[in-house]
């Protein structure tokens, strides 16, 4: 298997620094396919969600994998249509069934939309109860991380924010460390936007240590301390994705990633307002 580090999260949790992203991998038996080659391939953590609509198949690759369930590190995610204290209980427990686990290593709220502190009370509690190991968000911005700290009683452990080159989130990173919130990335490639594959400077780099533009990019986020899930259904492309750990880039390497920062998404902009209206309106069922 392959090796990797760890975290620690704020609760003494450890977390693999890298895991395996299944978002838009719907249809069961290619998200099936694709769990079972990465845990296969190496990765121990896999990160879900309620709105990818492939819990089911997440639930039965770990089944079949006949890997110990306690090294295996699964996250999911609750959507904003489930969000209220009774509704996330209620959710939580579908999630649950769908992904045939007793327990779950982290449970995120995956926007901050809506009424995202009703269900943090909801995650409070069944962590307290001991079905969830850690519990975090997705897309907090600081002003909204800070109202959420404020408010709670227990912390979160993890903050998924978009992070790439393009957007490199140096100030969410900074507020972050301050909390002693683990960052985590998505969008680490970017979705693949501004030919980000084929950058001079990230090819440049790549070249000199003898790695690909994708390893280098992964590797540049596991420097900065963030954890990784990135996301490919070619098995060759998941033993890639995780043979980052056999090299470092140096001062030069990161100041010229950081050159490339544009301070702007270029997925969507989660502050604009039609975005949020958008998003809050998405409903994943009846």
């Amino acid at each position: 298997m392959t090796k990797f580090d760890y975290v620690t999260l704020n609760n003494g949790l450890k977390m693999p620094k890298i895991g395996f992203g299944v978002f838009q991998i719907p249809d069961a038996g290619q998200a099936q396919q694709a769990v079972s080659d990465a845990l296969e391939v190496g990765y121990r953590m896999i990160d879900t969600a309620a709105s990818y609509f492939n819990e089911s198949a997440v639930g039965a690759a770990i089944a079949a994998s006949n890997i110990d369930r306690k090294d295996i590190f699964v996250t999911s995610k609750l959507w904003v249509q489930d969000y209220g204290y009774d509704n996330t209980l209620k959710a939580f427990d579908v999630s649950m069934n769908k992904l045939g686990l007793d327990y779950l290593d982290l449970y995120l709220m995956h926007k901050p939309y809506g009424d995202y502190m009703g269900s943090w009370r909801a995650l409070e509690r069944l962590y307290k109860e001991g079905r969830i190991k850690a519990i975090g968000v997705t897309s907090f911005w600081n002003e909204r991380l800070a109202d959420l700290i404020n408010l709670s009683e227990v912390k979160p452990a993890i903050n998924q924010i978009e992070t790439n080159v393009w957007w490199q989130q140096w100030s969410s990173q900074k507020f972050m460390e301050e909390q002693e919130i683990q960052p985590e990335a998505w969008a680490p490639f970017a979705e693949g936007n501004n030919d980000i594959f084929n950058n001079p400077t990230v090819k440049k780099i790549a070249e000199k240590h003898q790695k690909t533009t994708g390893q280098v990019m992964l590797r540049w986020l596991i420097q900065r301390n963030f954890v990784v899930i990135p996301k490919s259904i070619h098995k060759e492309r998941m033993r890639e994705n995780i043979d980052i750990f056999d090299f470092c880039l140096d001062e030069a390497d990161m100041a010229q990633i950081k050159s490339l920062d544009t301070g702007k998404s270029t997925v969507y902009d989660e502050m604009d307002p039609k975005i949020a209206m958008s998003i809050g309106q998405v409903k994943i069922h009846d």
